[in-house]
């Protein structure tokens, strides 16, 4: 007599079983590009991630990181040009020529090689002179001036000052040779770093860029550096050329470094791109990170579950509760959530500033799981529902004895 076929039943009982085996560790059997939704969420109460904080991005939030923001601007730090023409310093090399009304009584010349008046007195000229290293100027009768951080008209007025009393009415003009102490350096991602004399045109930011000829790289992608008497400022290029506000007039000593600095943000999950990403040195926004890194995957993603890890500054904003973690940097770390099936959240991302080193992260939906349990499962009953067809079909024939 042949021997019993399994049934229905028998199949049902073997899809139970192999579903009971892998709902009971399915957690940890499935692969998954990183913690899900509800993980995230609960960050703040496990033991391994306690502390961390959790905020919702919304318009409110958006605002308070942009008023933190607070951007530099060489604005700040504008000067207006000498008005008495360029400053004189160490290392310059300047003449003096001193005019006296007749009757001449210390500077009387019969000969000069300057053009005079007829029955004038011609004017007398001193030899050229480096200014030393102690900012001083020998003028004969007037003594030790000293020139250091003064203008051509302030030195004049100050030799024709010490020369009142003692020559007749004098006029006094001082000639600036040689400029060597009233200069700026540009250095970095340009195509020629120099020095740069400055005139009494007041030349600026900008100007010394291109004095060395432009940058080499991407403006949107550069920093300019400012360091002036012992302090050192950033701006972005891109925002310098845009504004003629922070083309500020240099000052003689100061230094600009052209950085080719990128700011970038790594995309991770269920996104388009898995990939670190730059963007422009200007910032962007977290609307604008979304569609860089491809939005959320329309097969995988759980639009409910987009976060963005950052370390924000302890006074970035008013926190629900005291942070539990400081960084030594004085930094708190934070994980922002984002709904995109809240129509709300597409304004807020528009505001929401991306900081250089975020990560971005879009977690599965949870049917993406329930996809890959189901194909799991259907690799290990198949072969079971096959050899039960087989056996089925062999009784079927005869040859099951």
């Amino acid at each position: 007599m042949p021997g019993k076929v399994p049934g229905k039943k028998y199949r049902y009982v073997l899809l139970l079983v192999a579903a009971s085996l892998l709902l009971s560790g399915c957690s940890s059997f499935l692969a998954s590009s990183g913690p899900s939704r509800a993980m995230v969420l609960n960050a703040e109460t496990k033991d391994t991630t306690s502390g961390i904080m959790v905020i919702e991005v919304t318009g409110d939030v958006a605002r308070r990181l942009l008023e933190n923001k607070k951007a530099f601007h060489f604005s700040s730090l504008a000067s207006e040009c000498p008005k008495g023409g360029q400053y004189v310093g160490p290392g310059d090399i300047v003449d003096v020529t001193i005019w006296e009304t007749p009757p001449a009584a210390l500077f009387f010349n019969t000969t000069s090689d300057l053009g005079v008046a007829p029955n004038a007195v011609a004017p007398m000229r001193f030899p050229e002179q480096q200014i030393g290293g102690d900012g001083k100027l020998s003028v004969p009768f007037a003594g030790q001036v000293n020139v250091t951080g003064r203008t051509l008209r302030e030195i004049e007025a100050e030799i024709c000052s010490r020369l009142k009393g003692r020559a007749n009415d004098p006029q006094v003009q001082v000639r600036l040779v040689k400029n060597t102490s009233s200069t700026a350096t540009i250095v970095g991602e340009v195509d020629t770093s120099c020095v740069v004399s400055l005139t009494p045109k007041c030349e600026r930011i900008l100007d010394a860029l291109a004095a060395a000829e432009g940058a080499t790289e991407a403006v949107n992608k550069l920093m300019i550096q400012l360091t002036r008497a012992g302090n050192v400022y950033s701006m972005p290029l891109q925002e310098v050329i845009a504004s003629g506000r922070d083309n500020i007039n240099l000052l003689p000593g100061d230094v600009i470094t052209v950085l080719y600095r990128p700011n970038s943000f790594t995309a991770l999950g269920a996104t388009g791109h898995n990939t670190e990403i730059e963007f422009e040195a200007t910032g962007i926004t977290l609307a604008q990170a979304l569609a860089r890194a491809g939005g959320p995957d329309d097969n995988k993603a759980d639009p409910r579950g987009v976060f963005l890890f950052r370390f924000e500054p302890v006074d970035a904003m008013q926190w629900p509760k005291r942070p539990e973690i400081v960084t030594p940097e004085n930094t708190v770390p934070v994980i922002y959530t984002v709904n995109l099936m809240d129509p709300a959240t597409f304004f807020a991302a528009q505001s929401f500033p991306i900081k250089d080193n975020d990560v971005l992260y879009i977690s599965n939906a949870p049917g993406v799981e329930l996809k890959k349990f189901l194909s799991i499962l259907s690799t290990i009953v198949s072969p079971a529902l096959s050899t039960t067809s087989q056996v089925r079909t062999l009784t079927n024939t005869g040859a099951w004895k």
